[in-house]
């Protein structure tokens, strides 16, 4: 941890202490698998502080849901995984607020003393990479109350919901995981991702990774087994290790075939996290709240993720009702493919919740690396854009976050996010202009 970042936390650790016990806390976060354990850690941490909380997730942190937040009344907000690129409106919400954020900011210091923001970016810590917004929120929670450790796993969670596993984990992240192992706090098992109640469910669900021609193809799967000589009814930790060295092997040569990046193959078969000796592996939890906030359910993920059981088993359910919708696209789009421009690739969507995700995915399992991909909604009047890149094109220049500020700041939107993955809300007439602004910055920053 940085100096700055652990002083940024324990001010923000007084603020909060500086309300009398039993006021009720504000608390909005991002709806994805970081943002839903953002807000499980902070919640749980407030709660056990003896303080009250109403949390809400939100999808589009822009004008209409903090519109709504700006006319409740109430003494502290705290946004967790999003808020440094809202500042303009938070600042404008008279009530004393803190930001746990990772993404890009837009200023350094706040214009008034009511806001306090603590930001990767500005902690010698990259928001990209190095911290997500669950692991700051750990900080912020160990500074509430050491003893908050054993929340460890939800950081870790959101690490992994945020893909900051891939290149490494690195910098505050891994900080946090060697602390962790070293306090016997998780169990690191090296293992490839694949889960379900049988073999074959596990792979025809597989959406992360991608197996191009096997994954959500039930005929092509039961075809693979036999021709492996496994049972298809088989759990895949029960398979001896002769059988899943066999299976791995034909899994990674999928991937080798359709030319995945090397940092993506790092991540089929590496460390993975356990808060104990069960299934309770941090990916496999990070994918099962995803689900829930991205498949419409979010406060079914919250009630998850501060460790409702019982909702845990329809969470479940739902998750593959998510995957099969995000399989349909896949196999769509790897059919019809994309919309080429001299800067990014583009498709359209008909779910605005799931075009980042298949978006994400198509770009490290399906397309080749050499551009950015941007998934588009039509949503009422509005598009709702999200796009994707890759380590290489980062390195090269790529920032997808101030291409999305930008372009939609000129057409009157909102855009942002990290230089490897970012979004933006337009009005739908714009859609012309907004392609041709986009263009023309990814070209000039690939230059």
């Amino acid at each position: 941890m940085t100096k700055k970042l652990k002083e940024l936390c324990n001010k923000a650790a007084e603020i909060i202490h500086s309300f009398p016990i039993g006021t009720n806390i504000r608390v909005i976060s991002h709806y994805d698998a970081d943002g839903i354990t953002s807000a499980a850690i902070i919640c749980k941490a407030l709660f056990r502080a003896k303080y009250n909380f109403h949390a809400t997730l939100m999808r589009n942190p822009f004008d209409k849901g903090l519109e709504r937040v700006s006319k409740e009344k109430n003494d502290l907000i705290i946004f967790c995984d999003m808020g440094s690129s809202q500042i303009d409106t938070i600042e404008k919400m008279n009530c004393k607020s803190i930001i746990v954020d990772h993404h890009q900011y837009i200023v350094e210091k706040t214009k008034k003393d009511n806001v306090f923001q603590i930001n990767a970016n500005l902690c010698d810590i990259n928001g990209n990479y190095e911290a997500c917004g669950a692991t700051l929120t750990y900080c912020l929670s160990k500074a509430l109350d050491s003893k908050n450790t054993d929340l460890v796993y939800l950081a870790l969670t959101g690490v992994m919901g945020d893909k900051q596993y891939i290149g490494d984990i690195r910098g505050y992240n891994k900080e946090i995981v060697d602390e962790a192992k070293k306090e016997k706090l998780i169990i690191e098992k090296t293992e490839i991702k694949l889960y379900g109640e049988t073999l074959s469910d596990a792979l025809y669900y597989s959406i992360d990774p991608y197996y191009s021609g096997l994954s959500g193809n039930r005929l092509a799967i039961s075809n693979l087994l036999e021709k492996l000589n496994l049972k298809k009814d088989i759990n895949f930790k029960d398979l001896n290790d002769e059988q899943k060295k066999r299976l791995q092997s034909y899994l990674m040569l999928i991937l080798i075939k359709k030319d995945c990046e090397k940092n993506i193959l790092d991540t089929i078969i590496r460390p993975r996290y356990y808060y104990d000796d069960t299934d309770f592996e941090f990916e496999r939890f990070a994918d099962l709240l995803d689900a829930c906030g991205k498949g419409g359910n979010r406060g079914l993920g919250f009630s998850v993720a501060m460790g409702d059981k019982e909702d845990f088993n329809k969470a479940i359910q739902l998750e593959k009702d998510y995957k099969q919708k995000i399989l349909e696209e896949l196999l769509k789009l790897e059919k019809n493919g994309f919309i080429e421009k001299n800067g990014f690739r583009y498709f359209y969507s008909n779910d605005s919740s799931l075009g980042g995700v298949i978006g994400g995915i198509a770009t490290n399992y399906i397309f080749d690396s050499k551009k950015p991909l941007l998934s588009i909604v039509k949503k009422d009047d509005e598009l709702h854009i999200s796009c994707r890149g890759n380590q290489g094109l980062v390195e090269k220049g790529l920032d997808l976050g101030f291409a999305m500020k930008e372009s939609a700041n000129r057409l009157g939107g909102h855009g942002g996010g990290h230089k490897i993955a970012a979004g933006a809300t337009i009005v739908s007439d714009k859609e012309e202009e907004f392609i041709i602004l986009v263009d023309e910055i990814i070209v000039k920053q690939l230059k």
